[in-house]
């Protein structure tokens, strides 16, 4: 790899919402990258320079609310609709007028949502580890709220302002790093053992985080800038994608049931909650995605998939994009 490749660029850009901190690197076709919860830009430090090699302008944004782009108050400034145009401000501060979007986890829905209501911007779209599921069915609020018996889901103990920020501030680094190990392969709790999404009476999501090991992909230097970014600014802007659930689901009544028509990629893990849970939206995708080019399961890996399976997951981008028309 050239020296050229190998460096990175970091920008601020102007947003609705303020300013969107970014990770550039290598020039050619602009293909943007979405994080999930609770990342960072640096969840694609793995891919940034191998899109790059291959001659892509790679670009790894901090969503609103992470890291050094902008953290409005208002709780409803993190629904869905803002992140996309989010999304696509930063296509154009950056001089394009088309880009391939790709995200994990949360990055997934908002590279979904980017997709599906900018087709003129977003001309393919990559999900990792989240499956696409159209907009529909009963309010989310009420379906969570369902999940679990007696014990919380952990979205719904997400959603009240502060309770969260609660119990990880005090503590950044350690909640990250067993909230890390629960959801991934090689140090996730063993089959029958107490489930991580789900919270007891009066307990924490904590309480059942593997202690004491951290997964092979994050290393102690890694976990310190994951960490280090939290310290700084808090827990809430991540936390508020989670408090819009049911504004997305108002704001997007439009659009219920609707296919993303352009060229897609699905990888996903095989012991991550997200497939399993959601294998219906998983079969359903030729409906949902027309446009599905391949998808993938990685045999025995968890939910951080591009941090993982980094080899694999870059080959599976790099023909996916190869392949794209031009």
């Amino acid at each position: 790899m050239s020296q050229h490749i190998a460096e990175i660029t970091h920008r601020l850009v102007s947003s609705p919402g303020g300013r969107i901190h970014l990770v550039e690197q290598g020039t050619g076709p602009l293909v943007l990258l979405v994080h999930g919860f609770p990342e960072s830009w640096y969840s694609w430090r793995h891919q940034l320079p191998v899109l790059a090699a291959a001659g892509y302008r790679a670009v790894a944004v901090d969503v609103r609310g992470y890291g050094r782009s902008s953290r409005p108050a208002a709780t409803d400034a993190y629904r869905m609709l803002d992140l996309v145009e989010d999304n696509v401000s930063v296509v154009h501060a950056l001089g394009e007028e088309s880009a391939v979007v790709i995200g994990h986890d949360w990055g997934a829905a908002i590279a979904a949502n980017s997709a599906l209501l900018r087709p003129d911007v977003f001309r393919a779209v990559g999900l990792l580890s989240v499956p696409y599921a159209p907009r529909g069915g009963p309010r989310p609020r009420d379906v969570f709220a369902q999940m679990g018996g007696d014990e919380e889901f952990y979205i719904s103990y997400f959603q009240e302002p502060g309770r969260a920020e609660a119990e990880i501030e005090p503590d950044v680094r350690g909640w990250l790093a067993g909230f890390y190990a629960a959801l991934s392969a090689d140090t996730m709790p063993a089959p029958g053992a107490p489930v991580p999404h789900f919270v007891s009476k009066s307990g924490t999501l904590r309480d059942r985080f593997p202690i004491g090991r951290l997964p092979a992909w994050l290393s102690d230097s890694d976990l310190d800038v994951y960490a280090g970014e939290f310290e700084r600014t808090g827990m809430t802007g991540a936390l508020n994608r989670y408090r819009n659930i049911d504004r997305d689901w108002e704001d997007l009544a439009a659009f219920d049931g609707a296919p993303i028509t352009q060229p897609s990629l699905f990888i996903g893990g095989s012991l991550d909650a997200s497939t399993t849970w959601l294998a219906d939206a998983i079969e359903a995708y030729p409906v949902t995605l027309p446009g599905l080019v391949s998808s993938h399961l990685l045999d025995g890996c968890g939910h951080w998939i591009q941090q993982e399976r980094p080899g694999e997951v870059n080959r599976l981008l790099t023909d996916w994009l190869t392949a794209l028309p031009a």
